[in-house]
């Protein structure tokens, strides 16, 4: 286990989990891709096309989606607007950013599509809450990267649905036993897939902590 940083941005991802688990390929997402939350651990495959500015050979960088790239409705949409719905735009990270593109495109039309999310070790959960309260912050989700539907049980009890707080996110409010770990189950949001993490979090666990569980959507 380790300390969990402060929550940060729209999916509520810290610094420190971003440089850790996904280091600078990342983007903020306009509404459409954002998708109220839902869009927030999703990966993109995408390539600079049809600009001068693009790198030679129009490389393709793969990103996860971590924060939202709010409407800016004082500006039009194609000058300065870059995130207005309906608009799919994605903000990213200067250096995944600079190998599509020359820095001084500051914009440029991409190609981009889903693809699946390889990641390294197993699905982490970061504990916040109080007794009867637990909030879970989900990183390092593999396969389609998001979540549609999770449940938490402590070990040799029944599982609690969690709702959605904000971002990838959950809650689930029952008085919490300490003593007992907690295991996790997790729905895809986009493929459906289930998977128990079974020993996500070892008895005598604590809030302010993130834990890893040994399996995920490989």
């Amino acid at each position: 286990a380790h300390p969990r940083a402060p929550f940060s941005g729209a999916c509520g991802y810290s610094g420190s989990d971003i440089a850790s688990l996904y280091s600078t390929r990342t983007a903020a997402m306009s509404t459409p891709l954002f998708a109220k939350g839902d869009g927030c651990g999703r990966c993109y495959e995408i390539r600079c096309v049809q600009s001068k500015w693009c790198v030679p050979g129009s490389p393709s960088v793969v990103i996860t989606g971590t924060n939202l790239c709010p409407p800016n409705w004082y500006q039009d949409s194609n000058n300065g607007g870059w995130c207005n719905p309906p608009r799919r735009h994605f903000d990213m990270a200067p250096p995944s950013f600079y190998m599509l593109a020359q820095r001084v495109a500051g914009i440029v039309p991409v190609q981009f599509r889903r693809v699946p999310c390889q990641r390294s070790g197993g699905v982490q959960f970061c504990l916040m809450g109080n007794p009867y309260w637990l909030l879970v912050h989900v990183n390092n989700v593999g396969g389609g990267g998001d979540i549609g539907q999770i449940a938490v049980r402590e070990t040799g009890g029944v599982w609690i649905q969690m709702t959605q707080n904000w971002g990838i996110t959950f809650q689930a409010f029952f008085e919490l036993d300490r003593s007992k770990g907690l295991q996790f189950m997790i729905t895809g949001g986009t493929d459906g897939k289930t998977m128990v993490v079974g020993d996500a979090v070892p008895a005598w666990w604590s809030t302010g902590l993130c834990y890893q569980g040994s399996n995920n959507f490989w």
